[in-house]
């Protein structure tokens, strides 16, 4: 059988394929409606400045002795916070009377944490030594506890800076910024502009979302021909069962390049992503991560006796290449042994991929590594699905 017959019998179990998909309105429906469910779920839960939200509430408890007193340290200390916090809103504060009743206001909910000024920090202050102030947080939420944290020491550090020019400026110093911070940062990206946790998570959940597509739709596609008997017919017809292998390729590439698009639309236009790199790469990215997770479908499904038990194994594989892959948390900040479970997963390397080209503007050569891992991995399994495969539709 000649290259172009195959290509045509392919194409034709392809469309047969799509048509069934778009002959199911609701399936059709559901196919567009999952991915801006979730885009719009992760876009709108997750904060786009990468924190955990604005106005977490915080109390405030001065012990100072002397607290009714405007002008000791600590009442200049607490108003230099509400100053410093009226301009970013990423804490709310209140007064509260003890440490012990912040703690009670943490354990049941009402706050999220706590900063309290001890008795002895104006003294401390007006004789020279260091002020020392207590940050509480809840344990049982690191994530807010981290934000709570980087906060307050952000406040603290820049009023410590500005009581420490004026000490300098007492002494008649030339340059009291720089005799108090003599060292200067300038935080500057590998690319122009400020990114947010939405610029992080898009490319990963675009990578997922083709992965999603065509596991769960090869079960559907293969599966349940077997079931109602409709495969028994193509095997009956005069067509080589590479073209049922490559249809069925085809008809699960279309479907997940159109949820792909669907997200990369959506990224762009509601959460305003900007693509650093090459749209063309990001689609041939698309592709590849198609092809290397088309194979492993078809290994799995051809394995299967019934589209049930096929579709419960593919959601086991799937679940943990979705938290352990990078797609919503750094790959960096997981223990180590996970990290190496993640190497083992292609949806790592399809998500590192397209968040290169997409936030970095990488180019081919800098995503090198990632092609050529998910290209051998699709061709092992691709070399191993063809046999499996035509062995199932012989049984």
């Amino acid at each position: 059988m000649g290259a172009k017959t195959l290509f045509s019998h392919s194409m034709r179990i392809a469309w047969k394929d799509l048509t069934e998909l778009f002959r199911n309105r609701l399936g059709l429906v559901l196919l567009i409606v999952m991915p801006l469910f979730m885009m719009v779920m992760v876009g709108f839960i997750y904060p786009s400045n990468g924190g955990t939200g604005a106005n977490l509430p915080v109390g405030i408890v001065n012990e100072d002795s002397g607290f009714n007193n405007s002008t000791l340290p600590s009442q200049t200390f607490i108003m230099g916070l509400e100053i410093m916090n009226n301009q970013t809103h990423f804490l709310a504060f209140s007064n509260v009377t003890t440490m012990a009743d912040i703690k009670d206001m943490v354990q049941r909910g009402d706050l999220e944490g706590g900063i309290v000024i001890p008795s002895n920090f104006s003294q401390s202050i007006l004789t020279g030594e260091q002020g020392t102030v207590i940050v509480i947080t809840d344990n049982s939420n690191l994530q807010i506890s981290a934000q709570i944290n980087g906060y307050s020491q952000l406040y603290i550090e820049q009023l410590s800076t500005v009581l420490a020019q004026k000490n300098v400026q007492s002494l008649n110093a030339t340059n009291a910024l720089a005799v108090v911070n003599p060292y200067s940062i300038q935080l500057q990206g590998v690319v122009s502009g400020t990114t947010n946790y939405f610029d992080f998570v898009a490319p990963g959940i675009m990578a997922m979302t083709v992965m999603m597509s065509v596991m769960t739709g090869l079960p559907v596609a293969i599966s349940q021909e077997k079931e109602v008997g409709t495969m028994d017919g193509m095997m009956v017809a005069p067509i080589n069962r590479l073209s049922i292998i490559l249809g069925k390729t085809l008809g699960q590439t279309a479907r997940g390049l159109l949820q792909g698009v669907i997200i990369l639309v959506l990224a762009i236009g509601l959460f305003g992503v900007a693509i650093q790199g090459s749209i063309l790469l990001v689609f041939a990215l698309l592709l590849l991560g198609v092809f290397s997770f088309v194979g492993l479908g078809i290994v799995i499904t051809s394995f299967t006796k019934d589209q049930e038990t096929a579709q419960m194994l593919m959601m086991t594989l799937m679940f943990p290449m979705m938290f352990l892959s990078g797609v919503f948390f750094p790959i960096q900040t997981m223990p180590w042994y996970m990290q190496d479970i993640a190497k083992f997963m292609p949806l790592t390397y399809a998500a590192d991929a397209m968040r290169k080209v997409m936030v970095l503007g990488a180019g081919i050569s800098a995503i090198s590594t990632e092609i050529i891992i998910l290209i051998a991995f699709g061709a092992i399994m691709t070399a191993i699905a063809v046999p499996v495969f035509r062995r199932m539709m012989t049984r």
